[in-house]
Order: structure tokens, then C-alpha cells, then sequence
């Protein structure tokens, strides 16, 4: 057993024993976390104001989100397409089906739209983002 499917076996239950919040997710959220604490550093130092990143990260957090799942019913279409209790699975993003692909093309258009919207040069947050998101990779490798 190697590790991840070790963290993977230790689901947590919370809240209720219907509720299960699977290690994978954490490592996820650690992630996003640290990405977004040393994208905010990255980007204080060079003269941005403390806390833009979350503004930006409300943006592409959600939508990198959908690109990953998007991207896995996309490339699996026979576990979502051919029946209508089928097709509503593709809802089902507890049941896994997550791409990184996916991830990464719907928070860079996330980033873009946040960088519109707070008035951020695209480039300049994503030379910012860059280790942050490698960061936020390898945390979610761990729990894979």
C-alpha cells in the first residue's frame, strides 16, 4: 500500500456517519491554502494590496473546481453519458472524478476574471501563483 492510498483509507467522518470527508479533499484544501498564503506574500512584495489574492481566489478556486470535473466526465464519457441515471452522476463529485488538467484550465480562466475584476496584470499573478500552485500540487499528490 503506498501512501496515498493509505491517507486515502482514513476517511474522516464528520458531522454525521452519512458524511464522510475523505483525506484526499484535505490535502486538497491544504493546498489552496498554501498556495493562496504564499501567493498573497509573493504578491505583497511586489507592491500589491495584502489580500487581493483572495479576491482572485474566489474566482478560480470554484471554477477550477468545475474545469477538473468537467475534464473528467469529459475524458471518461462512458461513466456519464448513455442513460439518465448515468448523465446524473456527473453531478456527483463526492463520488470522485476530479482532473488536474481540467483544474488548471478552469483557474487560469478563474484568475483571469479575478484579475479583471481587482485590476491585477494576468501575468504578474501568475508569475506570483506559480510556486504556490506547485505547492498546492504536490499537497494534493499526497492524499491521491
Amino acid at each position: 500500500m503506498h501512501l496515498g492510498q493509505w491517507l486515502n483509507s482514513l476517511g474522516l467522518s464528520f458531522v454525521s456517519p452519512n458524511l464522510s470527508i475523505r483525506t484526499y479533499a484535505i490535502c486538497i484544501l491544504v493546498g489552496i491554502v498554501a498556495a493562496t498564503v504564499l501567493t498573497n506574500e509573493r504578491l505583497k512584495a511586489r507592491g500589491a494590496e495584502s489580500g487581493v489574492v483572495l479576491d482572485v481566489a474566489l474566482w478560480a478556486v470554484p471554477l477550477g473546481i468545475i474545469g477538473a470535473r468537467i475534464f473528467h466526465v469529459v475524458t471518461h464519457p462512458d461513466d456519464y453519458f448513455g442513460s439518465a441515471e448515468k448523465m446524473l452522476h456527473i453531478l456527483f463529485i463526492w463520488e470522485g472524478g476530479i482532473a488536474i488538467f481540467g483544474s488548471l484550465i478552469g483557474g487560469a480562466i478563474g484568475v483571469y476574471i479575478g484579475c479583471r475584476m481587482t485590476g491585477l496584470r494576468f501575468w504578474t499573478f501568475a508569475d506570483a501563483l506559480a510556486p504556490g500552485l506547485l505547492l498546492a500540487q504536490a499537497f494534493g499528490r499526497f492524499g491521491n
